[in-house]
């Protein structure tokens, strides 16, 4: 009986270089792909046809689209990172104002965990005030490490939207990415369930490619749309030899 496929499926990611990896299932998945190739050698005499054909070297390549940010993914299968507790986050316009007593400073509302300065905006007018390491003048301001931002006094009474960077202790996650060597990349087996709920039973297929490295990750952003993130990865033969196993319910 004739068998088909419907819908993205649901596919797995595992890194194989490491022990006890968690799998990776990927959330939102929106499509999958995996094309097999291979190039072809031809044999010619004094004659515009060959006279033999061979297959050269092959190659799979595969790319998945998920909606669903998840940087367990990032770090296992692409960066080859350590997701650490602790967020860092933005401050995007937060109101202040230069206060009408010196010395004109403002302490930002997360100055305790601030990282960086990301600029400040007289929301007035909408224009950038200029930042210099200190001593302001009209018009411009200065920021200490530890989140205190400081004005001239002609700006006295200016409404102000700072932004910056700040650590968040206790939530979320985060990793840092080293400049590590050539050729350093995690290594992950992918397996691709692909399922019909078809008259007469479910037909599933299931796909597990042994060993991949991931070469792009991708996330565009649109303004009025979701962000899908996109991953690419290349196949190899695993320690053993073996590539790929492809196994189905359905008997041709």
């Amino acid at each position: 009986m004739a068998m088909y496929i419907f819908g993205s499926g649901t596919l797995w990611g595992t890194r194989s270089d490491i022990p006890n990896s968690t799998p990776q299932k990927f959330g939102a998945l929106n499509d999958v792909s995996v094309e097999f190739s291979a190039s072809s050698k031809h044999l010619y005499g004094q004659n515009q046809f060959p006279l033999a054909v061979a297959r050269g070297t092959g190659k799979i390549t595969g790319k998945a689209k998920f909606a669903q940010i998840q940087g367990s993914i990032y770090t296992d299968l692409f960066f080859g990172a350590q997701l650490q507790s602790g967020q860092v986050v933005t401050a995007n316009g937060e109101a202040a104002a230069v206060p009408a007593v010196g010395p004109y400073q403002v302490t930002v509302l997360n100055a305790a965990t601030w990282s960086a300065d990301l600029g400040v905006v007289n929301a007035a007018t909408g224009l950038t005030l200029l930042k210099v390491a200190s001593t302001p003048a009209e018009g411009q301001y200065s920021v200490s490490s530890t989140g205190l931002y400081s004005f001239n006094a002609a700006d006295i009474g200016m409404a102000l939207l700072i932004s910056y960077r700040y650590g968040v202790v206790g939530s979320g996650q985060s990793f840092t990415v080293v400049n590590q060597q050539l050729g350093t990349q995690p290594v992950f087996s992918v397996t691709l369930e692909t399922v019909y709920n078809a008259p007469g039973g479910l037909k599933k297929a299931v796909l597990t490619l042994n060993a991949c490295v991931s070469n792009k990750l991708n996330l565009a952003t649109k303004a009025d749309d979701f962000a899908v993130p996109e991953i690419d990865f290349d196949c190899f033969a695993d320690a053993a030899g073996n590539v790929f196993t492809w196994s189905f319910n359905e008997v041709s």
